[in-house]
């Protein structure tokens, strides 16, 4: 389902039960992936999450997408385009704004989960914008602090949380750059935890299960 009158294609799963004001979680896959991926997650999760799964804004034919330009060759000492990332930060804040107009949602209890560079974008959202984010569930990505809003430690963290995972056989995303997260989030105050699996770019079932858990009990 897309609606015409918000930024960006997306797909909605609706509350299984009947919620006046529901939990609104927005969903953001990989790159070079799609709006279709990480909504098979959504059957498995808590019913009374209303539950968006956006498409990225940048073509990769034939079928996926990708919120930013990669350079597997690192182009100048930039693994990735920041000016692509930080424009799709503001899409994503932008989005946030109009789903919790147009539909029947919780405006103070809006969580992200992204995977990969949904990962990444999510908490570049969260971190720039925590009035808009209760929760963040961020998978096999980590913070890039280019692309974060300037002046961004001076937020009020303190309605926050983040979750975090990553595999330790991560062929893509180095682990080593996943650990960086929670000292920083610690630095800022931010309660978050960080699980790790043995795993390569991907998400375990015993992955899904905590995340799963930790997101029920902040509902």
């Amino acid at each position: 389902m897309n609606t015409s009158t918000l930024s960006l294609y997306h797909l909605v799963r609706k509350p299984k039960i009947d919620v006046e004001k529901a939990p609104l979680l927005i969903m953001m896959h990989g790159y070079g992936s799609n709006e279709e991926d990480l909504f098979s997650f959504a059957e498995e999760l808590p019913d009374e999450l209303f539950i968006i799964s956006l498409r990225a804004p940048y073509p990769m034919p034939p079928y996926g997408h990708a919120w930013y330009a990669i350079h597997w060759d690192n182009t100048n000492g930039k693994f990735s385009d920041d000016v692509q990332a930080v424009a799709s930060r503001e899409k994503i804040a932008e989005f946030i704004d109009e789903a919790v107009e147009q539909y029947p949602v919780d405006p103070d209890n809006v969580t992200l989960l992204g995977f990969s560079q949904g990962c990444i974008l999510s908490m570049a959202v969260a971190l720039s914008y925590p009035q808009k984010v209760k929760n963040v569930i961020g998978l096999s990505g980590y913070v890039n602090p280019d692309i974060l809003k300037e002046g961004f430690r001076n937020n009020d963290f303190s309605k926050l949380s983040v979750y975090s995972s990553h595999g330790t056989q991560d062929q893509v995303i180095p682990v080593s750059w996943a650990r960086n997260t929670k000292p920083l989030l610690d630095s800022l105050k931010i309660e978050n935890t960080y699980s790790e699996f043995p795993v390569g770019h991907g998400v375990a079932p015993q992955n899904f299960w905590e995340l799963k858990k930790w997101l029920e009990e902040r509902l």
